[in-house]
């Protein structure tokens, strides 16, 4: 299955939301691009290519590449927060819901990984206000994380010394998975979210 492909068929099932039918193509076709070429080494003529629409037809929908960017970091963003969120709110305890976090974080990454490489690794190619606006919702994202840390050193189920440092930890181990998770290697996503939920429990060292 080709990068198109699988965007279109899995990954890609959060882009329902960009309407119309032309712009969601864009849309997925410069997802595909960014993550093949980077940003910079994308033009509009490769998005609007892959799209197999006229160059001139980008611009109906989309000003600029960046407003392209753009758009896919916050839907992305948007996302991660939503699982972020639900995990950090769901009942249980801490250790139950930092491993729910960090198994769904991380599926979402390894599941993702075309449209995660690009949301997570492009972010210096916006500019700043629009760089502003992702960094706030990337700043949500680390405070759910940092508060159900918090709730596992407040109810003695966590060992933890620096919190902040702790939470940097977690969500770098996360976000990581994109760059190198490979459909074709030897775990799957599930499998790769429960390794790294089991290895930031012992992190924080919770009790088994």
């Amino acid at each position: 299955m080709s990068t198109a492909e699988e965007t279109a068929d899995g990954e890609m099932s959060a882009w329902g939301e960009v309407t119309p039918d032309a712009a969601r193509r864009l849309l997925v076709a410069a997802v595909e691009a960014f993550a093949e070429r980077g940003y910079h080494a994308t033009t509009t003529r490769d998005i609007a290519g892959r799209a197999g629409m006229s160059p001139a037809a980008l611009y109906i929908h989309y000003k600029t590449k960046e407003e392209l960017l753009h758009r896919i970091s916050r839907i992305g963003h948007a996302k991660a927060l939503e699982i972020l969120r639900v995990a950090s709110r769901r009942e249980g305890t801490a250790t139950e819901r930092l491993a729910d976090a960090v198994s769904s974080f991380v599926r979402w990454h390894a599941g993702g990984r075309t449209t995660a490489r690009v949301v997570q690794y492009e972010l210096d190619s916006l500019g700043p206000d629009a760089r502003a606006e992702i960094l706030a919702l990337r700043r949500q994202c680390d405070a759910e994380v940092r508060g159900i840390i918090e709730d596992g050193v407040a109810s003695g189920e966590f060992d933890v010394l620096d919190v902040r440092g702790t939470t940097l930890a977690v969500m770098s181990l996360c976000i990581d998975v994109a760059r190198w998770f490979n459909v074709d290697g030897p775990w799957t996503p599930d499998e790769v979210g429960a390794l790294d939920a089991d290895l930031v429990l012992r992190m924080v060292g919770a009790a088994k």
